[in-house]
């Protein structure tokens, strides 16, 4: 099946959902139902009546009844004002507003409404004169298209979940109800998807954050502010630790920047114009400071740079800095560590030559291949540029240029990607890298960005060969990109159960019994001196005892349901014998104690 024939089926399924909806309530409201990824949604506003799952069969059963009436998908026109005049006599509130908007708005603004009718545009006319309907059974609604011939032509499909929505996007606006359903060519094709999001369900992060004791949160403290247990702080310093040592080996130095500003600062850079409603403000109470809670990092590292002289023998000049931000997300948006206000950051800028540019871009590249290789995800990267709108910052011609610099060091170390436009930032081009986990899905997650703006915006120089003066170029870089988002990714990626390096404990010594503690005395005093060197180089080996007096069965259990990746079992005949019982993931295996370090050795670079 086409994407063409997909998408015609799954909008034709949001259509179906309505039916069903109106015909076992009839007083609903419909908003919008368009096709999204993997399927289609229709917002609904059913007043104090709530959907819930548990009425999801009800509702599937009265969708597949519609299916089995095979009813004709019949297009009709209908004038701009007979349009408003229908959707007022069927009480269809949602409806009107988006009919006044098309009379209104011309086609800037006719494009931008979601999967409402587009109707048609007269020459020359700055309104929409006629849009189009589509009807199955009793069912119409207000629609450009397209279908499928008859409602018996949908393939495979199944309601997923509801949620809150408001309408528009518009938080003033009245919440509805956002009814997901997913749809497939085959009943194979939706098994297939269902048992991947059964998969990703047991991978949330979510779940296993609170499993694992990773973090936290606290309605004191604030939606948005994750809080990281002792366990989760090691998990993230350790990440964090891998991007410092693989940016330091391109030659990046550590710098820090205080986490308020003022907000002069980023109505230089420009950040205050196109995100100043985001920012958190500060008011100081000594001076008439405007000071803002920083939300990124490029416009103090500017100020580094231009702090002193600099010759073109100075650079490049490679800043790197692990460090939170902060951002006043709305609050529907916000969700585990996928998005949240306190971001930490592994933000990095090198400021060089423009001869120097391909250089500094195939370190970063290399550092992040190195970075994905060592986690196991794949990477591809997409070419993010800038649209023909006006919401970018720089002559285009630069940005011309950029794009192709961007695209000629991707091609030449023969990274699959694809580019895509009115994706960069406001102020250039970027490589996005995306990773592909290990179910499949794929996250952006590290960032390759080319500035030449920020750089002129803030007058920073440097004293070229001939005595003249140059603006340098920016390059703007993060690995891990949002360590919290990272670890979201990571969590599901490996499913809580982390490569030795990262893992939180690493080693668990589980006893049989009290005779065995001094020879646990003694694999303590072993492993304490040992260095896992792959792939970061740590003075520790995080390593805990259980000698509880509790069964071992249940030592076991509890070590397994905390993921711990190797843990050691200790009886009187392992002591007896001078060996250990070695439990991972994959396989159980008794091993001499002067063999011990060798096998986490191996097992850390395995792993």
């Amino acid at each position: 099946m086409s994407d063409e024939q997909l998408h015609a089926m799954r909008h034709s399924l949001a259509h179906i959902t309505a039916a069903a909806v109106q015909r076992l309530w009839p007083e609903a409201k419909f908003g919008v139902g368009p096709v999204v990824d993997n399927g289609f949604y229709y917002d609904i506003d059913l007043g104090e009546t709530k959907i819930s799952e548990q009425q999801f069969g009800k509702i599937e059963k009265m969708m597949r009844r519609i299916i089995a009436e095979k009813q004709d998908f019949v297009r009709t026109t209908m004038p701009i004002d007979e349009a408003i005049a229908w959707a007022e006599a069927h009480n269809q509130p949602y409806k009107v507003e988006l009919l006044n908007d098309l009379k209104r708005a011309g086609t800037t603004v006719a494009k931008d409404l979601d999967a409402a009718a587009m109707g048609t545009i007269a020459d020359g006319a700055s309104a929409v004169e006629e849009v189009s309907f589509y009807t199955n059974g009793s069912f119409v609604d207000l629609c450009r298209g397209p279908h499928v011939a008859n409602t018996g032509d949908v393939g495979a499909f199944k309601l997923l979940r509801v949620a809150g929505a408001y309408w528009r996007g518009n938080e003033h606006n009245p919440q509805m109800q956002r009814l997901y359903g997913v749809a497939f060519a085959t009943q194979g094709e939706l098994d297939d998807y269902l048992q991947r999001l059964e998969l990703a369900r047991q991978r949330d992060h979510r779940k296993l954050g609170k499993e694992l004791d990773l973090y936290t949160t606290s309605p004191l403290v604030g939606v948005g502010l994750p809080l990281f247990t002792p366990r989760g702080t090691i998990l993230r310093d350790k990440v964090a630790e891998y991007s410092n040592q693989l940016r330091q080996k391109y030659g990046f130095q550590k710098v820090w920047t205080p986490h308020i500003t003022k907000k002069d600062l980023y109505e230089t850079s420009g950040h205050w114009a196109k995100f100043g409603d985001e920012l958190f403000l500060v008011k100081s109470q000594e001076t008439s400071d405007e000071m803002a809670l920083k939300p990124m990092n490029c416009p103090h590292h500017t100020q580094i740079f231009a702090s002193r002289p600099r010759s073109y023998r100075d650079m490049p000049v490679r800043y790197l800095e692990t460090t939170t931000d902060y951002r006043d997300e709305k609050t529907g948006e916000l969700g585990g560590l996928n998005r949240v206000r306190s971001l930490t950051q592994d933000d990095s800028h090198v400021f060089c030559r423009p001869d120097q540019i391909e250089g500094e871009i195939n370190n970063l590249l290399a550092a992040a291949r190195e970075l994905y290789s060592t986690i196991g995800m794949q990477l591809r990267v997409r070419l993010s540029y800038r649209d023909e709108s006006d919401a970018y910052l720089g002559d285009p011609a630069l940005w011309e240029s950029a794009q192709g610099q961007l695209k000629a060091a991707v091609e030449k170390v023969g990274l699959e990607f694809f580019e895509q436009e009115g994706e960069a930032a406001f102020y250039g081009p970027k490589i996005d890298f995306m990773a592909t986990d290990a179910i499949g899905r794929e996250h952006q997650v590290a960032t390759v960005q080319l500035d030449f703006v920020q750089p002129q915006r803030f007058g920073l120089q440097y004293t070229a060969s001939d005595g003249s003066f140059m603006t340098p170029v920016m390059i703007h870089c993060a690995l891990l990109g949002s360590v919290e988002r990272f670890l979201s990714v990571f969590i599901e990626h490996t499913g809580g159960w982390f490569p030795l390096w990262a893992a939180p404990e690493q080693v668990r010594i589980l006893t049989i019994n009290d005779s065995v503690l001094d020879y646990v005395d003694e694999i303590l005093s072993l492993l304490n001196q040992t260095v896992l060197m792959h792939p970061v180089a740590y003075n520790e080996l995080r390593v805990t005892v259980d000698d509880r007096n509790e069964s071992l069965g249940k030592k076991i259990r509890e070590a397994t349901a905390y993921k711990i990746p190797v843990q050691l079992i200790v009886g009187p005949k392992d002591k007896e014998q001078r060996v250990v019982s070695v439990r991972t993931r994959d396989q159980e295996q008794t091993i001499a104690l002067d063999k011990l370090v060798d096998f986490l050795q191996q097992y850390n670079a395995e792993s």
